[in-house]
């Protein structure tokens, strides 16, 4: 029987705090945090790393208040777990969970409206999206969270806390049957996916940033780029925690500057919607600023080193053709470059080279790319890469 923790028997009234998670919560979104612990819980530390490996600027274009948004939805951030962390939905419903132990014994990912949780600084105070595990056992539950953050209402920090029954059945049933409670089960991830970053269409860029300064109704205007500032600056931190993770040691001081710079724009967007709030001024710089910030992560996100670029393509080729990568080098036995003179290779082949480059660096070629030209030379396909997006995520079976 697996189970993340076991039950506290102490009596004491209120709930028992246990152990608490050891994830990189201040790196994660509220719906990511929980995801790591089960990630990390079954294929070892860091694991939940693997959220950052793709970083770009894609926003939805209609998100609350008619706003464009970064926000990702349940749906996204399932679909990552299952791409990215080796953790498939097996059952999914919109109803309250329920308490009853399984023969799985595994907990349930739960997404509810934080404004009922005890737990949560946000309880009683604000209505926002909120997930934590929740674990039946004999005598209760155990409920997980794993989320980091500073709030007006107080600071969250990752914990762990066993409930009785009698408090269980209290805790639940205040839930709104909106509440989102999914089943997942544990699979062999794949290899470490290479760190990749797409640059941002200056365009989007621009129209994005514009929709937020020009909304009529600063308050909300303020109130919604609070949480985008804070969702983009996280997944920067946790992409360079990524890479540095995969490479060893720590982030250069280009990296650590433009993270710095991305913490700035945070602290400005929060300082501009509680003046607004309060009826003053909004303060200037804003939104060039925050377009500043995102037009700087090409420069420091988005160039790699050619030659590392190089030698993971050729090493991709090489196992799909099933020869040995010197064999691709352009010299050796007069080849030049050109994969199509090679026996091994053919237009099978050359497919099976895209889909694992696509898979590899979890991006998405543009359709207009995949012609023969763009595909037969090591230099070609690391050009594609370097120009396509990352990857949209599948939505995970119901």
């Amino acid at each position: 029987m697996t189970t993340l923790t076991p039950q506290d028997p102490a009596q004491a009234a209120g709930p028992r705090a246990q152990e608490a998670p050891r994830v990189r919560a201040e790196l994660l979104d509220c719906l990511q945090a929980n995801l790591a612990v089960l990630a990390d819980h079954h294929h070892g530390p860091d694991t939940h790393l693997r959220l950052g490996a793709a970083l770009g600027f894609a926003p939805a274009p209609h998100g609350p208040g008619g706003l464009p948004t970064v926000e990702p939805s349940v749906e996204d951030q399932l679909a990552a777990a299952a791409q990215r962390l080796g953790l498939v939905v097996t059952d999914r419903s919109t109803r309250r969970p329920g308490t009853a132990p399984d023969a799985s014994a595994q907990p349930s990912y739960v997404v509810a409206d934080a404004y009922h949780l005890p737990w949560v600084p946000y309880h009683g105070h604000k209505h926002v999206e909120h997930s934590f595990l929740l674990e039946p056992g004999a005598d209760g539950v155990t409920i997980t969270d794993a989320y980091h953050n500073d709030t007006p209402w107080g600071r969250a920090r990752p914990l762990r806390l066993a409930y009785r029954r009698d408090e269980t059945d209290a805790l639940l049933a205040a839930l709104p049957p909106t509440t989102v409670t999914v089943r997942l089960s544990a699979r062999t991830p794949g290899p470490a996916p290479a760190p990749v970053h797409a640059p941002a269409d200056e365009a989007l860029i621009d129209a994005y940033l514009g929709a937020y300064a020009a909304h009529a109704d600063r308050v909300l205007a303020l109130e919604r780029f609070t949480l985008e500032t804070w969702l983009l600056a996280r997944a920067r931190h946790l992409h360079a925690a990524y890479v540095t993770h995969l490479a060893g040691g720590e982030p250069d001081e280009a990296v650590r500057a433009h993270l710095t710079r991305w913490d700035g724009v945070v602290e400005h967007t929060y300082l501009a919607y509680r003046r607004v709030a309060r009826g003053r001024a909004e303060p200037a710089g804003l939104f060039e600023r925050a377009g500043e910030a995102l037009r700087a992560d090409t420069a420091v996100f988005g160039t790699r080193p050619s030659q590392d670029l190089e030698d993971e393509v050729r090493s991709v080729v090489a196992q799909v053709l099933h020869v040995h990568e010197d064999t691709l080098a352009v010299g050796a036995g007069g080849f030049d470059g050109d994969l199509s003179r090679l026996a091994e290779f053919g237009s099978l082949r050359m497919v099976e080279v895209v889909e694992r480059l696509e898979q590899r660096f979890a991006v998405e070629f543009a359709p207009e790319d995949l012609v023969p030209e763009n595909l037969h030379r090591v230099e070609d396909l690391c050009a594609l890469i370097r120009r396509s997006r990352p990857a949209p995520l599948t939505p995970p079976a119901p």
